[in-house]
Formats: structure tokens, C-alpha cells, sequence
């Protein structure tokens, strides 16, 4: 890799990611919340699910962050290959490592987004 900043300019994006993840986080930890607080005995079911939910989303930002970590590597070494001659020829893979953990995070997104839509539409159906 003879640029440095390649990896550079995918971390805008992938902080985009995470700051859009905590909001979810947030507001899955205080439904959570407000669901205990009700304690309703047919509730345990929806919080046992909303609980899933929120080790998924948590899991997400961990492979988030590990991608972060990932690509700032890759160009600090990238950079130090380019600028001082160091000879390490690791920094494409730490990049790949990078894409490749930003595209599980993704799926867990994905994964989660599908779940949440699921629990919606069994939230609405049981109160019909």
C-alpha cells in the first residue's frame, strides 16, 4: 500500500456507525429499563428478547471499535513504510482485518435491525 491516508478516510464512516449505535444502545438500555420498572409477569419474555437485542447492538460496537483500532494501524504503519523506511509488510493485512471486522459489525446490524422489526410487529400483535 503506498498511500497512508486510505485507511484514513474510511474512519469518518465507520464513526458515523458507532455514534448511530450508542444512540441505539441508549434507547434499547432505557426501553429495558422502563420494562423492569413496570414489572409486568407477561413482560419477561419481551425483556429476555430486548436483552439479546442489546448483546447483539454491544457486539456490533466492540467489532466497531476493533475496526477503528484496525484502521489506524494500518495506516500508521503504512505511514511509517512510506516516511521512514520501515520494512513491514503487514499493513494491507491489518487493513483487511479492518474491512473484514467492519463487515461483521455490519451483519450484526443488519441482524439486529431485522430482530428488532420482528419484536415490533409481536409487541403490536399482542396487544391487539
Amino acid at each position: 500500500m503506498q498511500e497512508w491516508y486510505v485507511p484514513i478516510t474510511i474512519l469518518p464512516g465507520i464513526c458515523l456507525l458507532i455514534l448511530s449505535t450508542s444512540n441505539i444502545m441508549i434507547d434499547l438500555s432505557r426501553e429495558i429499563k422502563s420494562l423492569i420498572n413496570e414489572n409486568e409477569g407477561d413482560a419477561s419474555t419481551l425483556i429476555e428478547r430486548k436483552l439479546k437485542q442489546l448483546k447483539l447492538i454491544n457486539s456490533a460496537m466492540a467489532l466497531l471499535y476493533l475496526s477503528v483500532v484496525s484502521f489506524v494501524l494500518s495506516a500508521l504503519f503504512s505511514g511509517l513504510k512510506e516516511n521512514v523506511g520501515w520494512n513491514f509488510q503487514g499493513d494491507i493485512y491489518v487493513l483487511f482485518l479492518g474491512i473484514l471486522v467492519a463487515i461483521l459489525a455490519l451483519l450484526s446490524l443488519m441482524l439486529y435491525s431485522f430482530r428488532a422489526v420482528r419484536l415490533r410487529q409481536d409487541q403490536y400483535h399482542k396487544n391487539c
